[in-house]
Order: structure tokens, then sequence, then C-alpha cells
């Protein structure tokens, strides 16, 4: 009988597996003045060494939404739009950090592989609309499955939302 129960109750929390992605973006911070930062190296082809802060600005838990789209000259960019508190977030790290860099991690499957920091942007000005965009260093079918998975956990987290 016992085991009868103990089945059934991990029958309810099976759950159909969906693509999985992961999004962390992190501010650059001074080398010198943190502790709670670190050294990573982004762009494979001509690494760039930048020196973060450990804990993300944003994550994938605030996009509302995601897409690829293509640039002009026949490339394509990654466009995440955030929810408004967060964004809120964004714009204040933003407006005070004219000159650094923003720094995009992205993992697309459960794989450890398929992850790796993918962007660095320079902050010009302000991101007010709560919306980011960047090229990422990632083939186009790698980008479209991080897409795929953050509108997927986006799902996933609103219908969490709406249960609530």
């Amino acid at each position: 009988m016992v085991g009868l129960l103990v089945s059934g109750c991990a029958l309810w929390h099976h759950e159909k597996k969906g693509p999985t992605a992961a999004l962390r973006v992190h501010g650059e911070a001074n080398a010198t003045t943190s502790s709670s930062s670190k050294t990573i190296s982004i762009m494979r082809s001509q690494p760039v060494e930048l020196t973060i802060s450990e804990d993300p600005i944003l994550t994938e838990a605030d996009v509302v939404s995601a897409r690829v789209i293509d640039s002009p000259g026949g490339g394509f960019a990654v466009q995440v739009q955030f929810e408004s508190t967060p964004g809120w977030q964004l714009e204040e790290f933003t407006a005070g950090n004219p000159g650094k860099h923003l720094a995009i991690f992205g993992q697309w499957s459960e794989k450890p592989s398929d992850g790796r920091w993918l962007a660095a942007p320079l902050i010009t000005h302000r991101i007010a609309d709560a919306k980011l965009v960047f090229t990422p260093d990632a083939s186009r079918e790698e980008a479209d499955q991080l897409v795929k998975g953050l509108n997927q956990a986006h799902g996933k987290n609103a219908s969490l939302k709406s249960d609530k």
C-alpha cells in the first residue's frame, strides 16, 4: 500500500520536459573595489576579460518575452523584454554606469556545454523600456533555442503567477 502511495505522489509531480534556458545579466564591476566580483572571458574568437559583479541584475525569471530579430547587414540579435520592476533595475544600472558593460550569460539546454557568456554590450544610454537587445556570440540555432527556452520558462512562470 505504501508503495502505491509513493508512486502515486510521484505521478502528480511529474512534469513534461520542454525547452530549458537560463539568462543572467551582470553589471561590470571595479576589480579593486568589490570582493563579490569575478573576472570572466567573453567572445570566443577574440576573448576579452571583464570583471563583473557575481550577483546578476536580471535573470530568466524576470523575462516577459524573447525573440531573435534580424539585424541590418544580414546578422541577428536577441531581444529580451523584462517585467516592469526588474526593468527599473536595468534602467537604474544603465543610467548610473555609462561607459561600462553588461555581461550576458545564456544557457539553452540542461547540458552545461550549451551555455556561455554571450555578449558584453557597452552601456551608451539609459535603457528605460525594460528591453535589452544584444548580438550574441552564438549560432542562429543556439539563439533560437535560448529564445524558445526563455519563452517556455515565462509561460510556466505566468501560469504559476495566475494560480496564486
